[in-house]
């Protein structure tokens, strides 16, 4: 037999497999979750359990109403410096003991503070829980925050503060919420604070937020694997129990500006090898009943390698190693964005061809194929977020941190496969605006804003590394 013959048997396939096209997919099978099983103790602390027994460690997830949106609006990123430091002395232990003591008992423990909860995570064998729950008592209860310490980390912060200047992609990521929201707003205040707001990151201010936001009737605390609702019970109340109320604050977030006609923000990054873009406005908050639609739009868009975005300008055009969008649902509207680092030299083709996909997703009807495949994309990775107790613990901490039903995932496959081509194309008229796109650019002004200037896409504004007017 030649090998031409034998090529084309094997193309055509054996046994009546025909190798020249892909396999078709089964449907994927249903996602069965274990349920989550609630209560809540005397002093209002919210306990949720998971249980989940194939291996003998269990995740624990304290999510507080201590997030960045409780920052006073001249002392930003107190609340995550003061989530740092929960883990920088407590009780009798140092800072050392704390990390010594995780290490001895196999555990991960971790604090942070994002824009609308902070959160103290723990991971943990079976066996060693208890004492690792005592651990994170003390943390959590009763933190010393002792000045060496917070001198050290806030010199720390410091130092981040001025490396972070010299990374575009980081500039980008501070400067385009404080043009999108404005410094009076939560969302629109960095994270880490700024030049000026590090400075009063002491100590007093450090007590008083942590005295106003970490208590229990604002907290809810998720405990994910190896442990029955009872025996949690048991050790979150000796440990939790006589944690003290308080005042519950009020909202914090206030409504998002209106968004100003379409204007390309500058900041100037003399000698920079690419150009950091981020292209956007206010988004809807995750409560939204467009969720599913809007989870299928963007993995169609800017959500998969395999999407519009990262096919035109990386694939086709070959601009940016890698291009997309994403909706940073969060209580109140966060931000829609499409970003890319692009060559310098085509900045201004990449934009082109940005507004040219962020626009045909609002005027095209998606195709049946490109819709069906976006769905399989979600639907089959689903199952592999909840492989892991640290991977479903990750998923169902969204329950308590947006009040979801604690039934939300399982019909959630179902959901998304309701999903139409014309919901779609609602939910990309309704949630995404080229006339009123935020565009920020951090670059080299010299090679960049004459190009910028040709394409006539709307004003160029000038702006500092933190996004702010320039003097």
């Amino acid at each position: 037999m030649s090998g031409v013959v034998l090529a084309l048997l094997l193309a055509q396939g054996v046994g009546g497999v025909d190798r020249t096209k892909p396999p078709t997919l089964a449907p994927p099978p249903a996602l069965k979750l274990p349920p989550v099983r609630t209560t809540t103790l005397p002093n209002g602390l919210e306990l949720a359990v998971v249980e989940i027994h194939k291996v003998p460690v269990v995740d624990i997830s304290l999510v507080l109403d201590a997030g960045a949106v409780r920052d006073p609006a001249n002392l930003p990123g107190l609340a995550t410096f003061t989530a740092t430091m929960l883990q920088q002395g407590a009780g009798r232990r140092s800072a050392l003991d704390i990390a010594d003591e995780a290490a001895f008992l196999g555990a991960q423990l971790s604090s942070a503070a994002g824009f609308d909860v902070a959160t103290v995570s723990l991971h943990v064998p079976k066996r060693r829980l208890a004492a690792a729950l005592d651990l994170l008592s003390d943390v959590v209860l009763h933190p010393t925050f002792p000045d060496s310490e917070v001198t050290r980390q806030r010199e720390l912060r410091r130092t981040q503060l001025i490396q972070q200047r010299d990374e575009p992609t980081q500039v980008a990521s501070v400067a385009f919420p404080a043009i999108v929201y404005g410094a009076a707003h939560p969302y629109g205040r960095p994270l880490a604070g700024n030049d000026s707001s590090v400075t009063g990151l002491s100590r007093e201010r450090v007590v008083a937020f942590y005295a106003s936001f970490y208590r229990p009737n604002i907290a809810r605390l998720l405990m994910v694997g190896d442990v029955t609702l009872d025996e949690a019970r048991q050790l979150v109340t000796a440990r939790f129990g006589a944690w003290a109320r308080g005042d519950k604050p009020a909202t914090a977030v206030g409504a998002a500006p209106q968004p100003s006609p379409r204007t390309i923000y500058l900041i100037d990054k003399p000698g920079a090898a690419q150009s950091v873009m981020r292209i956007g406005h206010v988004g809807p908050p995750r409560g939204t009943p467009d969720y599913f639609a809007l989870q299928v739009l963007n993995t169609i868009l800017g959500g998969a390698f395999t999407s519009r975005l990262n096919q035109n300008l990386r694939e086709t055009h070959g601009y940016t190693y890698g291009a997309g969008s994403q909706f940073a649902l969060r209580r109140a509207g966060g931000p829609f964005v499409a970003q890319a680092s692009v060559v310098t030299a085509k900045t201004d083709s990449a934009l082109i061809e940005f507004l040219k996909e962020l626009r045909r997703i609002r005027d095209e009807a998606v195709p049946a194929a490109e819709l069906e495949k976006a769905k399989q994309y979600i639907n089959l990775g689903l199952p592999g977020d909840f492989e892991t107790t640290a991977g479903a613990a990750f998923r169902f901490r969204d329950l308590l941190v947006y009040g979801l039903p604690l039934d939300y995932f399982s019909g959630y496959a179902d959901r998304i496969n309701a999903v139409t081509a014309a919901d779609v194309q609602r939910v990309a008229q309704r949630y995404i605006d080229p006339d009123r796109f935020d565009i920020v650019i951090v670059g080299d002004r010299g090679q960049i804003e004459a190009g910028l200037k040709a394409l006539n896409e709307g004003p160029i504004v000038y702006r500092d590394l933190w996004g702010q007017v320039l003097p």
